[in-house]
């Protein structure tokens, strides 16, 4: 399955996604033709292979939680006694371009799930030497890769053998590693660039109307946000001081003046923990009274919370330090000490190779920087993949460890509705939850801005704030 600028999903290698009566099975049937990028072909064992693989705990692959709900998969959650190789149950290869799926409960989002990249069919050449294939990769989109000068670019070329729903209007991509926006940003007003798809928060005030470039700017589905682990003493999600300090912090933060101040108001506070471009989404939740501003009940909230425990340590904010977010982590750190009068510091981390390595390896003893760009156009992604236990120590993209047995309940409920309307109903009762529990405190939702260079044509962003580069071209 791939998605359009705009989310919508159309079959790619899939010929055809075809449900049983009741969403528990899905039969699917692949292309004919369909070639990697080193000459092998794309088989029903592509997919089947590779999905158990990443499901696999012994691989240890940050992807695994997606498959979940395929039969089998609890099966090869003891790292301990797997090789690495098991196949998940629920997988059949019925033939060279035909498997079936069985689902563990229903799920009528799984046809547009699969054109997640975690998704995604693997050669054969993989299981020889993951690390290798991992420095070379292979594989059956648009562009296959060229070369890579680690910290520096990686390039691709037009995959001539691609027969996708992809036009390609260019011959290849630099994909360029810059430490600072702002270098990037002079760079395409110099024209050494053709296109970022971000803009320093210093131009955030003047890049629409910079003669230099060419600016982007339009609603986007990327959500933004700070976690606390849910462990961090005094702030356990499971305990009434937790919440407390939780929900006190989150309404110290103004964030109305952070981002008009900080982002000379280009993005929009967020109000739940999906996106404005979300089906489902609503600005009326219960609990989202949690996200709005007031500094007396904040005060009140935590002086609750220091009559069951005091807390009188530094709370600590991290992010990347490459990646334009250092002045409004200096702003949320000065509001919360105005605020709430407390000890409060930030904490940078030089890129984000390292600061994603030291979430992953749990790390950090403090809040850090999150957000979502989504990877499939549904509540679901936003929130099982975030915020449900199966995607929790590691399994999946849960990297606070929040774990809520009644939240877990409502996503099971969700998969099993008989229709997305219905399902989404269940997604906004699910964050009611989030938004007393605050297992991550939501800040904004990103608008889509970028700049391109003058003399570059077909600069877009699509529905996951990435721009369009097969129709960019100079």
């Amino acid at each position: 399955m791939s998605f359009d600028a705009k989310g919508d999903p159309s079959n790619e290698v899939a010929d055809s996604i075809t449900p049983n009566s009741d969403n528990t099975q899905y039969t699917i049937k692949i292309k004919d033709g369909w070639k990697f990028t080193d000459g092998t072909p794309v088989t029903a064992q592509s997919f089947t292979k590779a999905w158990s693989y990443t499901a696999n705990a012994k691989n240890a692959y940050l992807n695994s939680s997606f498959f979940s709900q395929i039969k089998g998969y609890d099966a090869l959650q003891d790292a301990n006694n797997l090789k690495g190789d098991e196949q998940l149950s629920g997988l059949k290869v019925v033939d060279d371009h035909t498997f079936t799926v069985d689902l563990t409960q229903a799920d009528a989002t799984f046809p547009i799930k699969v054109g997640y990249s975690g998704f995604a069919p693997l050669p054969e050449s993989f299981y020889k030497d993951p690390k290798a294939f991992g420095e070379k990769p292979v594989g059956n989109g648009p562009y296959k890769f060229k070369s890579w000068e680690h910290n520096k670019k990686i390039s691709l070329v037009k995959n001539t053998d691609y027969k996708g729903n992809v036009k390609v209007q260019n011959d290849g991509i630099d994909l360029v590693n810059y430490t600072s926006t702002d270098a990037a940003y002079a760079d395409v007003q110099g024209g050494n660039l053709d296109v970022m798809n971000t803009v320093p928060a210093a131009d955030t005030k003047t890049f629409k109307t910079d003669d230099t470039v060419q600016a982007y700017s339009k609603p986007g589905s990327v959500f933004q946000s700070f976690t606390i682990p849910s462990n961090l003493p005094h702030f356990e999600t499971t305990t009434k001081e937790g919440v407390l300090r939780r929900q006190a912090i989150s309404m110290a933060l103004d964030r109305k003046t952070l981002i008009a101040k900080v982002m000379n108001g280009i993005n929009t506070p967020a109000v739940e923990f999906t996106s404005p471009l979300t089906p489902g989404y609503s600005d009326s939740l219960k609990g989202n009274d949690n996200l709005k501003f007031n500094k007396s009940k904040a005060q009140d909230l935590w002086k609750q919370a220091d009559a069951i425990s005091k807390y009188n340590d530094t709370l600590t904010f991290s992010f990347n330090a490459d990646g334009g977010a250092k002045p409004f982590y200096d702003a949320v750190v000065n509001q919360l000490k105005n605020n709430l009068g407390i000890k409060v510091a930030t904490s940078p981390v030089p890129t984000f190779q390292e600061f994603r390595d030291a979430i992953t390896k749990r790390s950090i003893k403090g809040a850090f920087r999150t957000g979502w760009q989504p990877d499939y156009p549904s509540p679901e992604n936003y929130l099982y993949q975030l915020y449900d236990s199966a995607a929790a120590d590691g399994n999946g993209s849960n990297d606070g460890d929040y774990k809520n047995p009644k939240f877990d309940e409502l996503m099971t409920k969700a998969y099993a509705a008989s229709s997305v309307d219905d399902a989404n109903k269940i997604y906004q009762q699910s964050q009611e939850i989030l938004l007393n529990d605050l297992p991550s405190v939501p800040l904004y939702y990103m608008n889509n801005n970028g700049v391109a260079a003058k003399g570059v044509k077909g600069f877009e962003m699509n529905w996951k704030t990435v721009p369009v580069y097969s129709q960019i071209t100079k």
